[in-house]
């Protein structure tokens, strides 16, 4: 059977991360394996930039010859010589984006930014598959917009897994080592999609469902899933096993480590998820599957900055009743917000959400048509899973807390800083 392995960004951010990325290999084994590949360290947000100064200027922008020299100097990294192949391979699909950018007529965002992020991985798949052939390991390169379809929602498309699964299932030969890149597909038109910021991890997942894969690994820069971000809780522990039903909730609250989409394909066909460190690949790390909840049992906490929290009311004071609260969903769908949490009363209704398409300002005006509204932003949303009152007590501890809610197993506070 095949396995499904997921290098995100910052396992091939350079050219030393691509020759650990052999490494690992070797001590995992070559053959009878799907890699997906992410775009290298922080391209993503450098091509953002590019797409921002593109629809500001609608001509080639000077912020793409950083992301040029960026991806240059890890190929003199890892190869002897300018006549190398991999040359010609990424200068050409840097030619194929500026021709997209000099031909192009739309100003939609979301539509020109999944066509020109998406070389971003297309750019690092193709210098890793190169570097593994360079080494004597050869490699089946995959373009992922040929085998995951998906509808036309750019930015967050959604999968039409009848297409993908068959086209899957035609290409793939899980005989060789196989690379594709995460996180893009393309619509019925053959235009390119993306599956979300992340959804590299989803990408895998896709794969390793359609495949009936043994099992999917995602290589981190960590030791597996911790039980808090390190980079805002001191002392965070490692969780050696997860079920798939806790790993979901984790994911759902904001875990950064599994993204939210990842699991409900593996789930389902009970396909184990390992979560593993690419500087110490020996370790076995964390695995989600089947069965305990968590071990060790100890809180978990999940932080989500910039948050925006809305409170709203009817104008006249009558009651937030089924209409009310149905029109207020309606219009979170329709401008893509990520509702996090809800509280409400008999006159009141008050929601932190993510406002990750920045639509919030035509939201609230659309609002206060309707209903008397205040919002605060850049508030931050904590939750603890399994939490105790000593783990409560910490994380309130010199913290504003605005609102505040508790159920069997979670509590979730929403502070001002």
């Amino acid at each position: 059977m095949i396995k499904v392995f997921k290098f995100g960004g910052a396992s091939v951010k350079d050219a030393d991360g691509v020759k650990n990325l052999i490494k690992v290999l070797n001590e995992t084994g070559n053959n009878n394996k799907l890699i997906v590949v992410s775009a290298m360290g922080k391209t993503t947000n450098a091509l953002e930039v590019v797409v921002k100064d593109y629809l500001e200027s609608a001509k080639v922008p000077d912020s793409l010859e950083i992301v040029k020299d960026y991806h240059r100097n890890i190929i003199e990294g890892l190869f002897h010589s300018d006549q190398a192949p991999v040359w010609f391979r990424i200068e050409t699909l840097f030619t194929e984006l500026e021709n997209f950018l000099e031909h192009n007529k739309s100003t939609q965002y979301d539509f020109v930014y999944d066509q020109i992020v998406s070389y971003g991985e297309l750019i690092s798949t193709t210098i890793v598959s190169e570097y593994l052939n360079f080494q004597n390991i050869p490699t089946n390169w995959l373009d992922a917009r040929d085998l995951i379809k998906t509808d036309n929602t750019y930015r967050d498309a959604q999968v039409d897994w009848n297409s993908t699964q068959e086209r899957i299932q035609a290409t793939v030969d899980p005989k060789k080592l196989n690379i594709i890149q995460g996180f893009i597909a393309s619509d019925p038109n053959n235009f390119t999609t993306t599956l979300g910021r992340e959804g590299s991890d989803y990408s895998a997942a896709i794969m390793a469902y359609c495949l009936n894969a043994e099992n999917v690994t995602i290589w981190k820069d960590v030791p597996g899933v911790l039980n808090a971000d390190p980079r805002f809780f001191s002392k965070a522990q490692l969780l050696n096993k997860i079920s798939y039903e806790e790993a979901i909730e984790l994911a759902f609250y904001g875990a950064s480590v599994i993204h939210p989409k990842t699991l409900q394909p593996l789930q389902r066909k009970e396909i184990p998820l390992f979560v593993r460190s690419f500087l110490n690949p020996s370790e076995e790390g964390t695995a989600v599957s089947k069965g305990k909840t968590i071990h060790p049992e100890i809180p978990c906490f999940i932080v989500k900055k910039d948050q925006v929290l809305i409170s709203l009311s009817s104008l006249d004071f009558s009651f937030m009743v089924e209409e009310n609260i149905s029109e207020i969903f309606r219009l979170f769908h329709q401008y893509q917000m990520k509702v996090d949490l809800i509280q409400n009363s008999a006159i009141s209704f008050r929601v932190c959400v993510d406002n990750r398409f920045n639509h919030l300002e035509d939201l609230i005006q659309h609002l206060k048509a309707r209903f008397k509204v205040s919002y605060k932003t850049g508030v931050s949303l904590y939750t603890i899973r399994h939490f105790s009152q000593q783990a409560i007590d910490e994380l309130e501890k010199d913290k504003n807390v605005l609102l505040k809610q508790l159920t069997q197993n979670t509590v979730q506070l929403v502070t001002e800083n």
